[in-house]
């Protein structure tokens, strides 16, 4: 069946077929737009766990989300699909993991885990694959992106783009990040961890040069070295922490200016990394490791749609750390935030009708 068969058969208002792609939409990859890249990937996770289910609970919830969006009208037609969840990473990841929860075991006694031969050795092994993991990323969303897709990313944990930025950064020479994030993710190898979740953003300054500014919003939660890493950045980092942001909120200001605000210190081309413990954790409380606080779903919402506003381009974006826990409700919240964040995606870059 054509593309065009496969848009004049689809009901939109039925609900979605299991058999179909996400969002029960009839596309494949190949026909579609946007694609949809899971890495279900959490070895470095130094709390709570799940988020390896994160891309499957979340194309799984994705079959209730109603497809009428009023930001883009026939959203659907737009074209989305998901690649398929890579089974050979998954169980990667889940025998990594078991290595890693032994070596940060040992830390958490006090002892000093390269001091072990085989804690040693787990550490190494550990930087490899994770290294291995990135680079995977990197040909994958590069491929989709040579073919002309817009793509998102669905993690795992929040080490999962590093790939996805790295090969953003081949193709714009200047480009920035909005992270909204309960954490800062500046730690330099966390726990001994090169590519730990909580090194994310370190190591996107660190290893990607085409990210001119990160601006970060909503961070709670931040180790006094990472605000060192903020305060010498020479302003190539400008963090908005979420005590500052409800105080200037309790004191008058409107969310509409501060939003504003935010989105100005961004250059024209923008990549949003949205960990999902940015929200008030009512909305993610099986993730990782929730924080008091935080965005309620529409203020999020409101300041993408402000970057859109602005003329700003959205190049890519990913959503990580969504952990279905015992049911579905987190997966919930991040299916209708990556619909939402699609066709935001899409509007900024030049598609107003379908």
């Amino acid at each position: 069946m054509s593309l065009e068969e496969k848009i004049k058969e689809f009901n939109p208002n039925d609900l979605g077929k299991k058999d179909a792609n996400i969002f029960g939409l009839p596309f494949t990859t190949e026909e579609a737009r946007v694609v949809v890249v899971p890495v279900p990937w959490e070895v470095t996770v130094s709390y709570g766990g799940g988020t390896i289910n994160g891309p499957e609970a979340v194309f799984d919830a994705s079959m209730q989300v109603d497809l009428f969006d009023p930001f883009l009208a026939n959203a659907w037609k737009l074209g989305v699909a998901m690649d398929e969840i890579p089974k050979k990473l998954k169980t990667e990841s889940r025998r990594l993991r078991r290595q890693a929860e032994r070596y940060i075991d040992l830390l958490a006694s006090g002892k000093n885990a390269l001091a072990n031969a085989e804690m040693k050795k787990i550490q190494s092994e550990i930087n490899a694959a994770s290294l291995r993991m990135i680079e995977r990323v990197k040909k994958t969303t590069a491929e989709h992106i040579a073919s002309g897709k817009m793509v998102a990313l669905i993690g795992g944990d929040h080490s999962t783009p590093l790939g996805f930025i790295k090969a953003l950064g081949e193709k714009y020479s200047e480009f920035g990040v909005l992270q909204i994030d309960a954490h800062a993710d500046l730690r330099d190898a966390y726990e001994g961890f090169t590519y730990s979740h909580a090194s994310i953003m370190f190591n996107v300054l660190k290893e990607v040069p085409s990210v001119k500014k990160l601006v970060q919003a909503g961070t709670r939660d931040y180790c006094e070295d990472e605000v060192n890493v903020i305060k010498h950045s020479n302003g190539r980092v400008q963090t908005y922490f979420d005590k500052e942001i409800k105080y200037q909120l309790y004191n008058g200001k409107s969310i509409r200016a501060l939003h504003v605000e935010i989105v100005q210190q961004l250059p024209k081309h923008v990549y949003i990394s949205f960990d999902i413990d940015g929200l008030d954790p009512k909305l993610c409380p099986n993730t990782g490791t929730p924080v008091p606080g935080g965005f309620e779903f529409e203020e999020a919402a409101h300041l993408l749609q402000t970057i859109v506003e602005s003329g700003r381009t959205i190049i890519g974006f990913d959503i990580n750390e969504v952990s279905p826990g015992g049911d579905e409700w987190d997966a919930n919240v991040g299916a209708r935030l990556l619909y939402r964040m699609i066709n935001m995606m899409a509007k900024s870059n030049g598609i107003t009708s379908l």
